[in-house]
Formats: structure tokens, C-alpha cells, sequence
């Protein structure tokens, strides 16, 4: 398939920044038979208001309308991808939950389209969509596209997280000593600085000077919202 030759391949790898592999991932998309794509990504943290980023090639007027009406609350293709990584193909009945989305982006040449989410061991979640307004996508299609397209949301997510997470989440690049993930192993538990000091037979002293030093590594104001985020973050493993 023209889709996937090296020298393609060999692009989005080097593609010096999110935008860029963006455009890279348009273009392929193009050649696939879509004339829109998307991706988006959420990081896990922080818990309350994580951050979300947004690539997109549709219409100003479209992506405007969409912000403006806070479709991305109500949509079903991402409430999907914070259920399963299964590829998902658009139909009326997959919207019937936000009827006004559906006849609007269909009014913007949205009309057919296809979906897959991925979520990597950090909790990000990401969200690759492939649309065109002109023929459905058969079973043949999907039958013969659904490993490549599945390898460009994997590809994708991949290196988008690997751009975007430092910025978003500089959390992310901290390393923790193999002390400091004992101590917040035994802090996620809920043991005190006393207790842990019994289980691993050193000071007390010593296990509160680990435990300050993890909530300034981690930006956090204490040990709980610490070992919360670095749970969450997959940091404990």
C-alpha cells in the first residue's frame, strides 16, 4: 500500500514537533481514502482538570461550533475511548445520544467515519479519527485497511505522548530512588512515617525526609495528593 513506505514511515518518526506529525499523519490519512483527521490526547493528572490537546484538520467553522457548543463533553466517539481501545466505526445509532452533534457535523462534511482510542501505561488517553464526507466505509474496506489503520493509532499515540507529556505533565520526567517508591508505596497504603520507619527499619527522621523530598519532585502539598499522582502516573510499579 503507497500508505506505509518507508520513506513515509521514515517522516512521521522524524517529524520535529506535534504539528508537524500531525500534518504527516493528515497526509497519510489522505492516501487511505479520509480527507479529515483528528487526534486528541488527555493526561491522567491532574485528576480534577487534566489537560487535553487537540489536532484536527476540519473546518475553522466546524471546530469552532464544536467548542462553542461543548460538543467534546457529549461525544460519544470519546466517551468511547475512555472505555475500550476497540476500533469504532461512526452510525446513527452510536449517535443517538447527541442528535444535534451528529446532524451538525454532518452539515460540516463529517459523515462517515472511524475511531480508535489508545491508553499507554501512564494513563494517557489518546484518540485517533479518520472522516470523509463521500462513501460509507464497507466491510471490505475496514477489512482490509483495520491493521494499518489500528498500527497509525498506536504509531501515532506514541509519538504524540512522547512530544506532548513532558509539557504537559513535566511530572512525568521525575525518577524517584528506589527508596523514595518504597516510601510511597507504604504512604499509598495509608502507613504513617512512623510505621514505615518500623517496616523498612530506618528512622523516622529519615522516612520524612524522603516523603519531602517526593511532594517537591512531584509539585505536590502533601504525601497523600503524592502518592495519588504517582500511582496514577504509574510510578509505583
Amino acid at each position: 500500500m503507497e500508505a506505509w513506505n518507508e520513506d513515509r514511515f521514515n517522516a512521521l518518526l522524524q517529524a520535529p514537533s506535534e504539528q508537524a506529525l500531525f500534518s504527516l499523519t493528515a497526509e497519510l490519512a489522505k492516501t487511505m481514502g479520509f480527507e479529515y483527521c483528528a487526534y486528541g490526547i488527555q493526561t491522567p493528572v491532574p485528576i480534577s482538570r487534566p489537560h487535553v490537546a487537540m489536532f484536527n484538520n476540519y473546518s475553522e467553522q466546524w471546530q469552532e461550533r464544536y467548542k462553542e457548543r461543548g460538543y467534546l463533553l457529549v461525544d460519544p466517539t470519546v466517551q468511547h475511548a475512555f472505555k475500550s481501545t476497540r476500533p469504532l466505526v461512526w452510525t446513527n445509532r452510536l449517535f443517538e445520544t447527541a442528535p444535534d452533534l451528529w446532524d451538525e457535523a454532518r452539515g460540516h462534511g463529517l459523515k462517515h467515519g472511524w475511531a480508535q482510542a489508545t491508553r499507554d501505561m501512564q494513563g494517557t488517553v489518546g484518540l485517533l479519527t479518520l472522516a470523509r464526507s463521500a462513501e460509507p466505509l464497507s466491510a471490505l474496506e475496514l477489512a482490509e485497511n483495520q491493521a494499518a489503520m489500528s498500527w497509525l493509532t498506536q504509531f501515532v499515540h506514541a509519538s504524540m505522548a512522547q512530544k506532548l507529556i513532558p509539557k504537559l505533565v513535566p511530572e512525568t520526567q521525575v525518577r524517584l530512588t528506589v527508596r523514595e517508591r518504597d516510601v510511597l508505596r507504604w504512604t499509598a497504603e495509608g502507613k504513617t512515617a512512623y510505621e514505615i520507619s518500623q517496616i523498612l527499619s530506618i528512622s523516622e527522621r529519615t522516612i520524612n525526609f524522603h516523603i519531602n523530598n517526593i511532594v517537591t519532585k512531584l509539585g505536590t502539598t502533601n504525601k497523600t495528593q503524592a502518592a495519588v499522582k504517582a500511582a496514577v502516573l504509574g510510578m509505583l510499579a
